[in-house]
């Protein structure tokens, strides 16, 4: 078969799977984005504030929440590979001072694996005869831990910025009537633009998830607009009740 032929096949040739080790993040702060920004929009909406105080409270929500969304993100990688070589260090140690227990819970992995007699004695001599071979195997097999190899920081620039440019669909509609007044009704152009942005980012969650595209699409819309409701009918009833 021709390479390209399987990259196609196996999709490696995409764009989406190019950027796939990112493209959780993107996701899932686009999601975020989306839905907190268009709830906002829809509460003030129904409690009938003006355009120009829409656009405070949203912009204020998109950069503030997908400013700490981020930090969140960073703080959580860096947790993830502190926490990593803390269980790693342990292994380095043990493997040091007390390597027949290490090397026993080595054959016992295996064994429950499958192997037995001269090939299982075979796996375990070979892995125990490299340091780091044997550590990093009991990482993966024993503690269940796999290193994360991208920077905290670009995780968190990734996802600020899938946030804030997803985020951004709700408001376009409302800055488009500032800047050069739009005589539509703004709410439900904003929410025929956001639920574009639903889809979209709902199509490419179902990469994330490994799931039909159109379940990913409709989940993604009906939580948006779940999401929007309450926020809008609450807005009208406080309106309604302090006014």
């Amino acid at each position: 078969m021709d390479p390209h032929d399987e990259d196609r096949l196996h999709g490696t040739g995409s764009f989406l799977n190019k950027y796939q080790d990112y493209l959780g993040e993107f996701v899932y702060g686009g999601i975020d984005g989306s839905v907190t920004t268009f709830a906002v929009v829809a509460g003030a909406s129904g409690a009938e504030l003006s355009s120009g105080v829409i656009l405070i409270l949203g912009f204020a929500n998109l950069l503030a929440d997908g400013f700490a969304m981020s930090v969140g993100a960073f703080l959580s990688t860096k947790s993830q590979q502190h926490n990593y070589e803390k269980h790693k260090a342990v292994e380095y140690w043990e493997v040091d001072n007390i390597p027949e227990v290490e090397e026993e819970e080595i054959r016992e992995i295996y064994k429950g694996k499958g192997f037995e007699g001269e090939l299982l004695e075979k796996v375990v001599e070979v892995i125990t005869s490299d340091r780091d071979r044997w550590v990093d195997t009991m990482m993966k097999e024993e503690l269940g831990m796999m290193k994360e190899q991208r920077p905290p920081i670009l995780i968190g620039a990734i996802t600020l910025i899938s946030f804030v440019l997803i985020g951004l669909v709700p408001l376009v509609v409302y800055v488009w009537d500032y800047l050069a007044g739009f005589q539509e009704d703004l709410f439900w152009s904003a929410s025929l633009l956001t639920s574009f942005a639903f889809l979209g980012i709902g199509f490419l969650k179902t990469y994330v998830t490994q799931t039909n595209h159109w379940k990913g699409m409709l989940e993604t819309l009906l939580l948006g607009a779940l999401a929007a409701s309450v926020a809008y009918f609450v807005g009208d009833f406080l309106e309604k009740l302090i006014a």
